[in-house]
């Protein structure tokens, strides 16, 4: 995973920050064939660039022509000033000046407000390249207009059965109407804060512009985002701004688009950064999403896009327990299994014993290759109607952990204590050597932590997907095994190997650019874990704070979470 690094100061004087007309988010990802600038045939290089009156410049990456550098930048942008972004790589000296590497120029005025954009930027004279996102955002007036009836009804045709094969990264359409907030908490001197939220979905991250001196925010933004993956997450994250650039957060919301209510106002109660605990404040949402089920079923079964943008994960204790927890959970259901399996062979329970023996013999006697599947379709619709008998919910079944935010937080603080040590006593040796023992331990403990997570996640999958916890999944999971099942039946088993074998040994052939994946990982990975469904699960807002807060759009409907 990549190491995230937001850098939030300039190297000028910050701009007025009431006058300004967007904010532009760049995300410096990589650069590729950069020019060897020193003896050893590598160079040190870093980004420079300059927005208008504001420059930035990334950290430097030691001997390297492929640097990876992965750091935000925010920037404010003015209407009657240039919207030229002028980008500069240098090497970096120890001792005399930088040297010039190459330059770049984007024209920011091309580029569609409110849409994250990829773009791989060619230096002047052939210096190589660079990857950076841009994003212009945070305008006081949407780009974007709530969709009339006649254009969503055009919208549905376009992600109608019809369009099924054409464009399979074009999955559907979302529009988010962020409404307003109530019931803040204060960050400012005076027992205000100056809120404002942004938007986020995988690689995509919009803004909304603040309001200043206020706890009760109105924005009324409307944002459209296409999708490329229904199993995605939107988050909406409200924040303080502060003074050069800098924001401290308030709250969040992490909201599944498979569970999108569409049409319908709804106040989603913040929560923290973990999304573990409830803090103060409600923002007020309208979702709608439209998209195509045939597009949508063969992506589940694709790798699915992972954020550019990820913590670089660290050995939390918190977290390495609550992993051990989860994982001693699973093997507690396959223990309760092999129990149960050995009371029937020892006859504890003779009539149970009884019709466990008949059903094996008259399986065993009459088996065919297509019962596999079909046991697993009769397992998921045994697990629907157990469902709907009990009348349990999608969290009836979810394993809650601690937050243990106590914890975390003393972690963090050891690792800044930490930090300092190093600082102060980087010319002992021992001490040196002595953290260098620590951080081997920490990475080691690191590693088994994300092992255990990815078993107990994997677990977690494959019971929460025969639990019906996301029932479009299920519905997929039952339609796939009832097309192996058919296929199973009507075709020899010898044709179904070879044409499985012809095609794993000419796909790199026909297709030069495929990364190799497993269906089945893919379609899992899709599934959310418990600690995934707790992270989700919608936290009921305050009736008071809503009911006292400005009167809802005329002709909507508002909805709380129950």
């Amino acid at each position: 995973m990549s190491n995230i690094v937001r850098s939030d100061y300039a190297d000028s004087s910050s701009t007025n920050t009431s006058e300004w007309d967007y904010t532009v988010r760049i995300v410096i990802m990589h650069g590729q064939n950069l020019l060897s600038m020193d003896d050893n045939g590598f160079s040190d290089p870093y980004v420079r660039f300059k927005l208008q009156n504001e420059k930035y410049k990334t950290k430097v990456k030691n001997k390297t022509l492929d640097p990876k550098w992965m750091e935000t930048f925010s920037l404010h942008l003015f209407d009657h000033k240039s919207w030229q972004l002028d980008i500069s790589v240098f090497d970096h000296n120890i001792a005399g000046r930088d040297d010039f590497m190459g330059r770049a120029s984007l024209d920011l005025s091309k580029l569609t407000i409110d849409r994250t954009h990829d773009l791989n930027v060619h230096l002047e004279d052939e210096a190589g390249s660079l990857r950076i996102l841009v994003t212009i955002t945070g305008a006081v007036s949407s780009t974007d207009h709530e969709t009339s009836a006649s254009t969503r009804d055009e919208i549905i045709r376009r992600y109608g059965l019809l369009n099924s094969l054409k464009n399979f990264n074009d999955v559907g359409w979302l529009q988010l109407k962020v409404i307003r907030a109530h019931g803040l908490s204060s960050k400012d001197w005076g027992g205000k804060s100056d809120p404002f939220c942004t938007v986020e979905l995988v690689n995509t991250m919009l803004q909304s512009h603040t309001s200043y001196n206020t706890l009760n925010p109105e924005w009324n933004r409307v944002f459209t985002i296409p999708v490329k993956d229904i199993h995605s997450v939107l988050e909406v994250t409200v924040y303080d701004e502060d003074k050069d650039m800098k924001k401290e957060f308030i709250g969040k919301v992490a909201i599944p688009l498979i569970m999108i209510e569409n049409g319908v106002q709804k106040w989603y109660g913040l929560k923290d950064k973990k999304l573990f605990s409830r803090v103060k404040g409600e923002v007020l949402l309208e979702l709608d999403m439209v998209f195509n089920h045939v597009k949508a079923a063969f992506r589940t079964f694709n790798p699915r896009e992972e954020p550019v943008l990820q913590e670089e994960p660290k050995f939390k204790i918190s977290l390495f327990k609550r992993n051990v927890t989860r994982v001693r959970s699973i093997g507690s259901s396959l223990v309760s299994a092999k129990n149960f399996w050995q009371s029937l062979v020892d006859w504890d329970y003779p009539s149970k014993t009884l019709i466990a023996f008949v059903a094996f013999m008259v399986g065993v006697w009459n088996f065919e290759l297509y019962m596999l599947p079909l046991t697993l379709i009769m397992l998921f619709i045994w697990n629907l109607m157990v469902r709907e008998i009990k009348g349990t919910s999608a969290a009836d079944d979810m394993v809650y952990f601690e937050a243990d935010v106590e914890d975390d937080e003393i972690e963090e603080e050891a690792d800044v204590e930490d930090d300092e040590i190093e600082e102060e006593d980087d010319d002992k040796e021992s001490r040196r050597s002595f953290r260098e023992y620590i951080d081997v331990v920490k990475s080691i403990c690191c590693t088994i932590q994300e092992i255990l997570g990815k078993i107990a996640d994997l677990g977690e999958a494959i019971k929460n997907s025969v639990n019906w916890t996301i029932p479009w999944l299920s519905t997929l999971a039952i339609v796939a095994l009832s097309i192996i099942m058919l296929i199973l039946y009507l075709i020899p088993f010898r044709y179904i190997v070879l044409f499985w074998g012809v095609n794993k040994f000419t796909k790199k052939l026909r297709k030069p650019n495929y990364i190799p994946n497993n269906e089945v990982l893919d379609y899992l990975s899709r599934v959310p874990s418990d600690v995934e469904k707790m992270m989700y699960k919608e936290i009921r807002a305050d009736p008071d704070r809503s009911r006292s807060s400005s009167p809802p759009i005329k002709g909507k409907k508002i909805s709380r979470i129950k």
